[in-house]
């Protein structure tokens, strides 16, 4: 049988510690139990760790560069609106293929806020950040307000993580796919308005200097 290489038993140990967490939380992630999702025994995990700490870091990696791929994917569009209405369905599209994905995201983040505090920050720094930068590079072009383009991709986070928590908590595809349709719609009238808000708003007139 072939050597498996350390490498890709990381990731399997990783995609594991995925699914334990969704289904047992933090504390029922057991070292035994990551070892037996990803089909290999103890011993192999911990040579390829020295703690479940450490895994746990790599599994918050995991979810901080899954953000940045489906929001790197949402560029380039020609407008602000598409490419910001394709950010959004991105991050539902993530939430929808993996609910396993989705529910460890919000127990590590939790959990990262009570034991570290600024880890659980930063992967929604990182994923805003990326956002950000997506919209800066289509704004510009369309010489978009600043403070529009920083709004987008919070408000598009909040409405993901809002599907998120109900598509975990009812479970139900269909009706999923019809609530990811209503949310988008809400999305694009918000940003609509908020666009043509931004360019109708006349310039502030600056104050004379007294000499």
């Amino acid at each position: 049988m072939a050597r498996i290489p350390v490498a890709q038993r990381r990731r399997d140990f990783i995609d594991a510690a995925v699914e334990v967490i969704a289904t047992h939380g933090i504390d029922g992630a057991t070292t035994r139990r990551i070892a037996e999702q990803a089909q290999a025994n103890v011993a192999m995990l911990h040579y390829c760790y020295d703690s479940k700490e450490d895994l746990f870091a790599d599994v918050f990696e995991f979810v901080a560069g899954r953000f940045r791929e489906v929001i790197e994917q949402s560029d380039p569009h020609t407008t602000v609106l598409e490419t910001a209405q394709a950010l959004l369905r991105g991050l539902m599209e993530c939430y929808f293929e993996s609910p396993s994905f989705g529910a460890t995201t919000i127990e590590l983040i939790s959990w990262a806020r009570r034991q570290h505090g600024d880890r659980g920050i930063a992967v929604y720094d990182q994923a805003l950040q990326a956002g950000l930068e997506v919209m800066r590079r289509v704004g510009a072009e369309e010489g978009v307000s600043p403070d529009v383009l920083e709004e987008i991709p919070y408000v598009a986070g909040a409405l993901s993580d809002g599907f998120a928590i109900n598509f975990l908590t009812y479970g139900d595809r269909e009706a999923a796919r019809a609530q990811m349709d209503l949310t988008a719609s809400v999305f694009e009238t918000w940003l609509t308005a908020r666009l043509e808000a931004a360019r109708t708003k006349p310039a502030r007139r600056k104050r004379a200097v007294k000499a």
